[in-house]
């Protein structure tokens, strides 16, 4: 493996699947899969998943919702997600942590830094739930945050496209894919990668990103392996 600790950034809208909200089991069991599969290779884990498929507090705030009261509920969604994974990784054999940056001692654990590094050292795949605690804040931010705090190697963000594009993809059939750049290059050119809050904190702190398609079975090993798929952002 050419990392020992990493951390993964899913986004909510990602467990949907298909459908138009919620949780899509079969995604979330191929998830869990690919997960174990790079677990049992040795690899440190570590996961947060966004909330945008249960609630989005900034589409509430837009529709008249105090925004801290609306974040709030997202934490909350977050936490549900977080939950649904816990669930898939313990169906296919693995030990898992979740920890919550608001207590909810009946479900999961506080959020603890040398716990959360103590329960990867033994082995267990660690899921961080309710983004930072703090309204203002999206999960992108709460994943470079516990990528700096766990001294992970990189954050592994997974996403629907297979990388970093000149333009959107999915509009524009004549953008190109970017392999490498560099976080003044996205700076440069407005890409669209994490956050901006986020983003300054991997640059910040010289930790990598690498965008790719997560929902392709496999390309998580092949990034664990060091194979040059998706997008690396680095300094």
């Amino acid at each position: 493996m050419k990392y020992k600790r990493i951390l993964l950034k899913l986004s909510g809208e990602s467990l949907m699947g298909e459908k138009q909200y919620g949780i899509d089991n079969e995604v979330v069991r191929q998830y869990a899969e690919d997960i174990k599969a790079v677990h049992d290779q040795g690899l440190e884990i570590a996961i947060v998943i966004g909330g945008g498929n249960i609630f989005r507090g900034l589409s509430a705030e837009k529709s008249g919702m105090d925004r801290a009261q609306a974040d709030y509920m997202g934490m909350l969604a977050t936490v549900i997600n977080s939950m649904a994974l816990q669930d898939a990784l313990e169906k296919v054999g693995l030990k898992t942590r979740l920890l919550t940056a608001i207590k909810m001692e009946q479900i999961c654990e506080p959020f603890i830094r040398r716990r959360a590094v103590r329960h990867l050292e033994k082995g267990r795949v660690v899921i961080f739930g309710a983004g930072t605690g703090n309204p203002y804040f999206t999960t992108d931010s709460a994943a470079a945050l516990r990528a700096i705090e766990i001294k992970a190697d990189v954050v592994l963000k997974g996403t629907r496209v297979d990388g970093i594009y000149t333009a959107d993809p999915e509009k524009d059939p004549a953008a190109t894919k970017y392999s490498e750049i560099s976080f003044k290059e996205v700076y440069a050119k407005g890409l669209n990668v994490m956050d901006m809050t986020a983003f300054t904190l991997c640059e910040e702190n010289d930790l990598p990103i690498i965008v790719f398609d997560m929902n392709k079975t496999g390309n998580f090993m092949k990034i664990a392996n060091g194979d040059g798929i998706g997008t690396l952002v680095r300094s």
